[in-house]
């Protein structure tokens, strides 16, 4: 018998699949490319840009967006690695970024998103290590996602217990990138989205 979270997978990936279609225009006015690295969550130049966060919890910040509906706490990197045939290697890429996302009207109540700012291998999947703990997220394109529901709910677990996640993943060009997120303020801003966005 196949477990109703694995048999709802493919309605799951549908409804992402859908919000990134969404989220494209948002994220691109949040400007967080590598700004994020040393001391403030979100920079000034992307405070102008984006007007829609709504608390800043040390590490991470909430967003909010009335139409459609949704919530969203997110991070970037504190440190960045990227590796080819084993030597570090420097390579451009987009904004990356860790989101847990509430999305009322499509059912999606707390989602673990991943964006590493590159295309992923095709058929690779994104090691997420969390205090030891490990986790995997199946990729399209540039975003990562937990396969189900319950394995959202693991992750976000681990994630209020852990210090940091890192997450290892391979683009189309076989680069390797190692992005490590603090996860200093992680329960307060998960609240406050879930306060905000949740049932």
């Amino acid at each position: 018998m196949v477990p109703a979270e694995d048999r709802n997978a493919p309605l799951k990936r549908q409804r992402q699949l859908e919000a990134v279609t969404e989220m494209k225009p948002i994220l691109a006015g949040l400007a967080l490319a590598g700004a994020l690295a040393v001391t403030s969550v979100f920079p000034a130049a992307a405070q102008e840009t984006s007007t829609n966060r709504v608390a800043a919890e040390t590490d991470w910040s909430v967003f909010v967006e009335s139409d459609p509906t949704e919530c969203w706490s997110v991070s970037a990197p504190k440190e960045t690695v990227n590796t080819r045939d084993g030597r570090v290697v420097e390579v451009r890429r987009g904004d990356i970024l860790l989101f847990i996302v509430y999305r009322p009207g499509s059912g999606a109540m707390g989602e673990v998103t991943f964006t590493g700012g590159y295309p992923f291998a095709p058929n690779s999947t994104v090691n997420v290590d969390i205090g030891g703990t490990t986790f995997e997220m199946f990729t399209d394109g540039e975003w990562a996602w937990a396969a189900s529901d319950g394995d959202d709910t693991k992750m976000i677990t681990a994630m209020k217990r852990g210090a940091e996640a890192v997450l290892t993943a391979r683009s189309a060009r076989g680069t390797q990138t190692k992005d490590t997120f603090s996860l200093l303020g992680f329960t307060a801003a998960l609240e406050e989205a879930e306060k905000r966005c949740g049932s």
